[in-house]
């Protein structure tokens, strides 16, 4: 029986070479001279630090353009809206990077499958939605139904068998 799954992943070391060149800029750019800016990384949590809200907002610029431009999906970050104050007059913000489908999420696209009326079956696996079916077709149909309704999370369509 034909089945692929749904997923949702990063690159990480994608991640870690566009953070390693977001620092690389803002050490060379003149208008961040002198300031304690950068990003640091660990594991899938990124931390913007900054001297002041622009500089943050800019660092965090930055940072998006880099990873757009490595082919990270940047709809993956979430950012947090909290500014913690550091010492003295610094700032920082978290940004976590999303993987995995999450439980809302692959309820809505096992609830688009149902009502979609197709000969196909979509079951939630952890962080992965399976979805199978009688024939290929069926199944790039789904792939097509959940690439127009699903636009706010990138997903990857994987494991595609016969």
């Amino acid at each position: 029986m034909p089945s692929f799954d749904i997923v949702s992943e990063v690159d990480k070391t994608e991640v870690k070479n566009a953070v390693e060149q977001t620092n690389k800029e803002v050490g060379t750019r003149f208008d961040f001279k002198g300031s304690d800016a950068r990003v640091e990384q660990a594991e899938l949590v990124l931390t913007v630090h900054a001297d002041n809200e622009f500089q943050l907002n800019q660092v965090q610029d930055i940072l998006n353009a880099k990873l757009t431009k490595r082919g990270v999906d940047i709809k993956c970050l979430e950012i947090s809206d909290k500014i913690e104050k550091v010492s003295g007059n610094k700032i920082k913000r978290s940004c976590t990077v999303k993987v995995g489908v999450e439980i809302e999420l692959a309820k809505k696209i096992v609830k688009f499958v149902k009502d979609s009326k197709m000969k196909v079956q979509a079951s939630i696996q952890g962080d992965t939605v399976r979805i199978t079916g009688g024939k290929r077709d069926d199944l790039q149909a789904a792939i097509q139904l959940i690439r127009t309704s699903i636009t706010d999370f990138p997903l990857q369509y994987q494991n595609f068998r016969d």
